[in-house]
Parts: structure tokens; sequence; C-alpha cells
């Protein structure tokens, strides 16, 4: 994965935060100057972050632990979703359902709610239900989808979360901080940077900033889950070769055992027979043109 370039940040707008009079004295590190009441973030730390936060995330992601990213606010939802799908990684983009993480096994029941529901329409029990029954359930079936059907994959806790705007995801932040599950999170000027374990210095508002971080971080989850996938096709090709080694040896002995007699009585004939085989290999070798993939290949 290549460094990632401030220019980029740059042209992202990544660099502006929030007015000065908003800010939380706990960012100052990450602040690089004040322009006209708006702080400006420093880019060379947010390169760094970000690159920091991207490795991470790999290798959780390699380890087979699912990341969940968060943004309910209107210019993330979006992008948000979509980043997150290509990497195949589940996502809360509506309203934070209290107890998501604390309470887990309560919203795993929601949804397998959900999964009930469309069995019932596969199995055709949905059209004996009266046409108020079906309504309700129907409306049951489409809330149910948009708060969790981003999650109805997440069989247990996440490994890692990544939030857009901790200030407004501050319920999420706390249920991940009692669970002890790291967070990634972009953190713009007005926001607490002790609340998060890998911190993104960056402009949490701008729909072009928060594209340029997620670009970073789901290509890097992306990386992680090839590498994933590359070892487990690397083990299920070593587990493969033993068991068609060992019965081949086990067939082949008795074979062995019975023609032992037959080459004892065939070696005075090899022995004779050899000088004449040595010549003719010679001659053969001595006629026959020197092929392309004889050479030496070059390092």
């Amino acid at each position: 994965m290549a460094n990632t370039d401030v220019k980029d940040l740059l042209n992202a707008g990544v660099h502006f935060g929030h007015l000065t009079r908003k800010w939380n004295p706990n960012m100052a590190p990450y602040i690089y100057m004040e322009r006209n009441g708006i702080h400006i973030i420093n880019l060379y730390k947010t390169a760094a972050k970000v690159d920091e936060a991207a490795e991470a995330m790999k290798k959780i992601a390699a380890s087979g632990r699912k990341i969940l990213f968060v943004a309910t606010k209107k210019q993330a939802k979006d992008i948000v979703s979509t980043k997150a799908a290509e990497a195949k990684m589940p996502y809360i983009t509506e309203r934070w359902p209290g107890g998501m993480l604390t309470n887990f096994v309560t919203i795993r029941k929601a949804v397998k709610k959900m999964a009930a529901i469309d069995r019932m329409k596969k199995d055709g029990t949905f059209e004996t239900l009266s046409k108020k029954e079906k309504l309700q359930v129907s409306r049951l079936r489409a809330k149910l989808e948009k708060n969790l059907g981003s999650i109805t994959d997440m069989t247990r806790l996440p490994g890692a979360l990544f939030v857009v705007d901790i200030k407004r995801e501050h319920i999420a932040i706390k249920e991940a901080q009692k669970l002890k599950i790291p967070i990634f999170a972009m953190v713009d000027t007005n926001s607490d940077p002790r609340d998060v374990d890998f911190v993104i210095p960056s402009n949490d508002d701008a729909s072009k900033s928060i594209d340029k971080i997620l670009s970073i971080v789901t290509e890097a989850v992306s990386e992680g889950l090839t590498t994933r996938q590359s070892e487990k096709d690397a083990e299920n090709k070593g587990q493969d070769a033993p068991a068609t080694e060992v019965p081949a040896a086990e067939i082949a002995a008795p074979v062995v055992e019975e023609a032992a007699p037959v080459v004892e009585e065939a070696a005075p004939v090899v022995e004779k027979t050899a000088p004449v085989v040595e010549e003719t290999v010679s001659e053969a070798e001595e006629a026959a043109p020197a092929k392309e993939g004889d050479t030496p290949a070059e390092a």
C-alpha cells in the first residue's frame, strides 16, 4: 500500500477545520495554523495517521474480523454505504440503534426476525395472512431493513469501529469503549481525540474529504481480505497434498515387493547392456540441436 500523498489530501479539502471559537484544545497537536477564523489541520500529520490507521485495519481484516463503519450525517451516508459495501464490511448509516454493541444479542434477534419474514414470503405463508397483517409485516420488514439491513451478515461483535464525526456518534463511541473495541475515526478540530484509539485528524463535514479518507482505508481493508483469501488457498493446498501421497505409497508397496525378484534377475542383463546404452546416449546428444529452453534463464 502506497503512502498517502499530502497534495491529494489538500485537493480534497481535508485540511479545513472548524471555527477557532469551537475548537477542542486537545486537538492542538494536529493544528497547523489559523486563517480567517478557521483552524487549518496539519496534513503531514494527517497523512501519517491515515497510513497508520489503514495498516491496522488491513491487519484486522486479514485476521477475519469485521470492521463496522458508522456515519449517520447526511453528507457521509452514501459515501460510507458505497465504500463499506465494496470492501464487504457492515455499516450503519441510519440512526444508531441503542445497544447495538452492548446488547448485541437483542440486535441479532431483530435480524433473525427479518430473516423469518423473508422465509414466510418464500414458502407462501405470507400469502395466507389478512390484508392488514400483510401490511404490518411489510412495514416491520422495511423498518428492520432500513436500520439493520447492512449488518445481517455480522454474526458476532465487530473487531473494530470506523466512525465519521465522533461528536455525532458519541453513543457508538461509548459502547465501543465499554467493550474495549478499537475505534478508528475522522476527528475534526471541535472533537476530543482522546476518545479514539486511531485518530485521523481531518475535515469530517465535506463530502470530498470523507470520500478521500474512506477510499484510503477501505482499499487497505480490501487488501487485507485478499491476503486472508490467499492464506486460506495455500492452507487448503497444503492439506490436500499429504492426503494423496500416503495412499499412493501404501498402494505401491506390494507391487514393489512383488517386482523385487524380477529386478534381481534382470540385473546381469542391465550390466551387460550399460556400455551400449551410454554410447547411444552420447551419439544422440551430439546429434540433437540445442533447444531454446535448454539455455539457462537470465536472472
